[in-house]
């Protein structure tokens, strides 16, 4: 199957709505903008003046969605309650595709960050079932996403063979974060290049694509809080290269910097997508 011809959720280069971003945004919508993306649950039942803002951009953007607190991989029960939210929040809104990070972030109460799940058969097992009830209940596939991590909890399995045991045994697609490739290739010490060739090409829907912090040579936390380095975009141009010209989300959290060069970054993305579908092009015709 050639990647071009997949279904994609969304197409071109997307940035993430963040709520330092919207009167800015909404001031001059940009052009250069393809999609959005929003966590749901900084937006479900949210009404009134920001409700109004929100779907401002609803109205004008095709969107994503990328939730934050479902904690696919914990011990406690799964948040039906919270996909229901999600479905209807998509119903409401018109949107077509839901992702999720493939971690968990609490069990009796809520951590405000992203743990590892075991890299274990077990947890592949545990993880996938709850995937698939998630999809049963939103009535449609979701992605998940590969996450960045410190401290590996039980390394029975490679991340690559945990993440594509996890993407088969639930039967679901993937959204590939690159930049979190690059920050556990380096903290880690693996290829990053290797783990991202390993990513089944029909199951990938689209990439987010970020900045980090470095805090040593080998130590790299990720933050979104920063342009995108120069290790990031090189493994992108491979990837568009492997996979086609993957719609592909901007993620920016704190830090931001002017509009603009936030707008450059997204021209660069569709830049190097418009060259990888033209290289692609050409050797189809060869």
């Amino acid at each position: 199957m050639q990647a071009n011809a997949r279904e994609y959720p969304v197409s071109g280069a997307g940035l993430g709505l963040r709520r330092g971003l919207m009167n800015k945004l909404m001031a001059d919508p940009p052009g250069d903008v393809d999609f959005m993306e929003v966590a749901p649950e900084n937006w479900i039942h949210v009404g009134g003046k920001l409700g109004s803002k929100f779907r401002f951009f609803t109205e004008r953007y095709p969107f994503v969605l990328h939730g934050l607190s479902l904690s696919i991989g914990a011990p406690s029960p799964l948040n039906e309650n919270l996909l229901r939210d999600i479905k209807g929040f998509m119903e409401e809104h018109g949107i077509e595709f839901y992702s999720e990070h493939l971690s968990y972030c609490g069990d009796d109460g809520q951590l405000y960050d992203l743990m590892p799940i075991p890299f274990t058969e077990e947890a592949v097992k545990y993880v996938a079932a709850r995937i698939r009830r998630a999809q049963d209940i939103l009535g449609r596939r979701i992605a998940v996403e590969n996450v960045s991590y410190y401290t590996p909890t039980d390394t029975s399995l490679t991340e690559t063979e945990f993440t594509l045991a996890v993407l088969e045994e639930a039967d679901c697609d993937m959204l590939l974060d690159i930049n979190n490739i690059v920050v556990n290739s380096i903290n880690h010490q693996y290829d990053a290049r290797e783990f991202m060739l390993n990513m089944p090409l029909e199951r990938v829907k689209y990439f987010h694509l970020a900045g980090h912090y470095v805090e040593a040579p080998d130590l790299r936390i990720d933050t979104h809080g920063a342009a995108v380095d120069s290790q990031s975009w090189q493994l992108l141009e491979e990837a568009y290269a492997h996979f086609g010209s993957v719609p592909t989300l901007l993620e920016r959290d704190f830090n931001f910097p002017p509009m603009e060069e936030l707008l450059g970054e997204i021209r660069q993305i569709k830049t190097m997508q418009q060259s990888a579908a033209t290289v692609a092009l050409e050797a189809a015709r060869a």
